[in-house]
């Protein structure tokens, strides 16, 4: 579970917060396997009072389930989030990493108002959401909030093929670089190189190149982006409302080639399959 207060362009600020059926342990990359929370009804409303607690407040704008829990009828899952809303604890739902199967089975018990916001991993390097995820939601009118933008520090140039990645980098933390073995391939490594004149020919650093190609698409209603610095916040929200040319969004894509994952694809920690209720079960 987490919380957060979120705010876009500065003017609006949303509350949201998060259950999430799984814990983590960095080093190993296992999931707690008797102490994991799950998307129950006793979870999903434990973990809402304990956001609102941490958060001081009554109520947050956005409750997201984070990864779908297959072990746990769908019809409990849902029924839960809909009383955190009926309770008024929440305004609106939304999801992360959950896969069209899922959304779609949430959607037929829940009706094509459930959701607001959907949260999947979405970068150059990462499209796999385009083919089933974001037509479903453009369809039933779910916005995306898509996070890793930046392809976990890949796309902003800070990685060379054939060299060790920087000593204070992600990749090279072992505690937060789970998953980045095939983004640190020197095939993909290379291809992101090749991004380099455009991004100059814009005028743009790698970071900004990546991002305004993200925000590009009108089904997206933010990036989640994260910063160390200062300066990195400031370059980040200077992207906003940027728009690239045709020409520049055709050379990133003759510069990538068939390097992005494009086909469905499930994403890190995410299950695949959906569980019902058996008849007479309450």
């Amino acid at each position: 579970m987490a919380a957060a207060r979120l705010s876009r362009r500065g003017a609006i600020s949303w509350l949201a917060a998060r259950v999430t059926p799984m814990c983590w342990r960095p080093r190993s990359g296992a999931r707690c396997r008797t102490t994991r929370p799950t998307l129950s009804a006793a979870q999903i409303g434990k973990q809402i009072d304990a956001s609102l607690a941490r958060l001081q407040t009554d109520h947050v704008d956005l409750y997201q389930a984070h990864r779908f829990d297959p072990d746990v009828p769908i019809e409990e899952t849902i029924e839960a989030f809909q009383q955190v809303v009926a309770s008024g604890k929440a305004r609106y739902l939304g999801f992360s990493e959950w896969t069209a199967e899922q959304i779609q089975a949430a959607i037929d018990l829940g009706g094509p108002d459930l959701f607001v916001s959907s949260q999947p991993q979405y970068s150059m390097l990462w499209r796999a959401p385009e083919v089933e995820l974001f037509p479903l939601c453009a369809a039933n009118g779910i916005s995306q909030i898509v996070w890793s933008p930046l392809a976990q520090g890949v796309l902003t140039g800070k990685y060379r093929p054939g060299q060790a990645p920087p000593p204070d980098s992600r990749a090279a933390n072992s505690d937060m670089n789970v998953a980045m073995d095939r983004l640190m391939d020197d095939a993909v490594l290379e291809a992101v190189d090749r991004l380099r004149p455009i991004a100059e020919e814009a005028g743009l650093s790698m970071a900004e190149l990546a991002l305004a190609w993200v925000l590009c698409r009108p089904d997206l209603a933010s990036a989640i982006v994260g910063a160390s610095r200062p300066e990195q916040v400031h370059a980040n929200a200077k992207v906003s409302g940027m728009q690239l040319t045709p020409d520049t969004l055709a050379a990133i894509e003759a510069a990538l080639g068939d390097t992005p994952v494009k086909e469905p694809t499930l994403a890190p920690l995410a299950r695949p399959g959906v569980t019902h209720r058996e008849a007479g079960m309450p």
